[in-house]
């Protein structure tokens, strides 16, 4: 369960407005959440805050299938993502690095910018603590869990090697 403040944007956000191209060479994470969202929030990196949620609306992560982008934004310290949709491939280069988002169109279009929102995972409830409305997401399947919980597909996978070996 993560409890955050909104940091909200709509339709189409693409992985180019995430994070420019002209940092992909970046050296980290910590590098790349220097530039997250710049070209179209120029004032992310200093309003955001550890455990912040960010929300979004249709179609959030398209462009192309950089992994640089769900990196960017879990490294500036948001602990999740609320869209109305996701771009297929964002949605699964942020499990793969054990980044949750939950797909909402309710709960996209309703919470406001600046909102206290909690996010159940185990039960895919959202709550904004604002306004007291609460949303229903689907909650991760167990293996989805497992892959977040681990920090990522890489991590899930040797963590699984490893128990075989034993």
């Amino acid at each position: 369960m993560v409890t955050g403040k909104v940091i909200k944007y709509g339709d189409n956000i693409d992985t180019d407005v995430i994070i420019p191209a002209r940092y992909l060479n970046a050296p980290s994470p910590e590098e790349l959440a220097k530039h997250c969202m710049e070209d179209i929030d120029i004032d992310f990196v200093n309003k955001v805050k550890p455990g912040d949620i960010m929300v979004g609306g249709a179609n959030f992560g398209c462009g192309s299938s950089r992994e640089h982008a769900p990196v960017a934004i879990q490294a500036s310290g948001i602990s999740c993502v609320i869209a109305a949709s996701f771009a297929r491939i964002f949605y699964r280069n942020a499990i793969n690095i054990g980044f949750p988002i939950l797909e909402c169109p309710e709960a996209a279009e309703k919470i406001q910018n600046g909102d206290k929102v909690s996010v159940d995972f185990k039960t895919g409830v959202i709550a904004d603590e604002t306004t007291g409305e609460s949303f229903q997401a689907a909650a991760f399947p167990e293996f989805i869990t497992r892959i977040i919980d681990e920090g990522g597909l890489l991590k899930y996978l040797k963590e699984r090697q490893a128990a075989k070996e034993d």
